[in-house]
């Protein structure tokens, strides 16, 4: 497992905004939609591409585009789906599957409610959406999901991570695949509710309000 921290004055003001209490809704959704674009460009780095040869007004050239298969963007829901514009706004063509799993808040394991994904994702770069990698279970629930399909690359964009679901996550895949992690900040632990401290709070609750 890689981690990648991004290390930016614009990441970090963002996120300084998001952590504050007193902001509201819809300017939590803004700024959700802003750092996740900033994430993935970083998380794109490595997506794969191939030569195609163009013509400018001027000459004929090599560039390049993105390969087949297309890249697959997977948001859990229900937080994730605030985060699908800003990662879809960098990869406009990429295919977007669903998984919807919850965090059981007495045994704080993932439950899987829901999934809209293909049946075979061998060769498929997967794209990760949650906001919150906390305890680590959900994040290790999505990832052997796609492992199931066939899935070896994936990349978790994550607004924050805590250093124990980071452990978790590291134990839990080993060397079994190649899986990137993509955060702004990693706080500094969990409190005894397996919340982020200092974090920025239930990152669903802030985007849709309370349901």
């Amino acid at each position: 497992m890689r981690l990648h921290v991004a290390d930016h004055p614009l990441v970090s003001h963002k996120l300084t905004v998001l952590r504050d209490k007193d902001t509201a809704s819809p300017t939590f959704r803004l700024l959700v939609d802003e750092l996740v674009t900033l994430l993935a460009y970083e998380a794109t780095r490595d997506v794969r591409t191939e030569p195609v040869e163009i013509t400018t007004p001027v000459a004929t050239t090599t560039g390049t585009h993105l390969a087949e298969p297309r890249p697959l963007v997977v948001p859990i829901l229900r937080a994730g789906l605030g985060m699908l514009d800003g990662m879809t706004r960098l990869l406009p063509t990429a295919e977007v599957g669903f998984l919807g799993l919850q965090r059981d808040e007495e045994t704080l394991q993932a439950i899987t409610y829901a999934n809209r994904l293909p049946d075979d994702l061998s060769g498929r770069q997967c794209f990760v959406l949650d906001p919150m990698l906390a305890t680590g279970g959900t994040l290790v629930a999505s990832i052997d999901y796609l492992f199931e399909r066939g899935a070896r690359d994936v990349t978790c964009i994550c607004l924050l991570a805590a250093p124990e679901g980071l452990k978790l996550v590291e134990e839990h895949v080993g060397d079994r695949a190649d899986v990137t992690i993509v955060v702004a900040a990693v706080d500094e632990r969990l409190n005894e509710k397996a919340y982020i401290v200092p974090g920025l709070g239930d990152a669903g609750d802030r985007l849709y309000g309370l349901v």
